[in-house]
């Protein structure tokens, strides 16, 4: 959050975030990301951050990059991401079904996800 911070004080356009939810407990991440969310509305700076936990990142995100070995394989506003299949069943832990314990599924690897 100091780091935060900083990045604030001096005024950006845009400010990075590189996994800011790295090594902190739960309900921090939870309060980090509701203020990352709050400096974008009230200051307008524009913030890219780059998360592996796709859940919180996609929560406060109005436009999301999915990349995979380097490479962007899907992009686009939050809500289509939120609503695709892939995204839900590999990402977020999800299918139309519910969630999914990834220990039972063996189609993750053999699975042709993205185009």
């Amino acid at each position: 959050m100091l780091a935060i911070g900083r990045g604030i004080m001096a005024k950006p356009k845009l400010l990075l975030l590189d996994e800011p939810s790295l090594g902190i407990a739960p309900l921090l991440v939870k309060e980090i990301f509701q203020n990352v969310k709050e400096i974008n509305k009230e200051e307008g700076t524009s913030i890219l951050v780059v998360e592996q936990n796709a859940n919180v990142a996609l929560s406060i995100a109005d436009f999301g990059y999915i990349m995979e070995n380097g490479r962007i394989v899907m992009e686009g506003p939050v809500e289509s991401l939120l609503s695709n299949e892939n995204v839900r069943e590999f990402y977020l832990g999800m299918s139309n079904k519910g969630e999914k314990n990834y220990r039972n599924i063996k189609s993750y690897k053999r699975k042709k996800r993205w185009m």
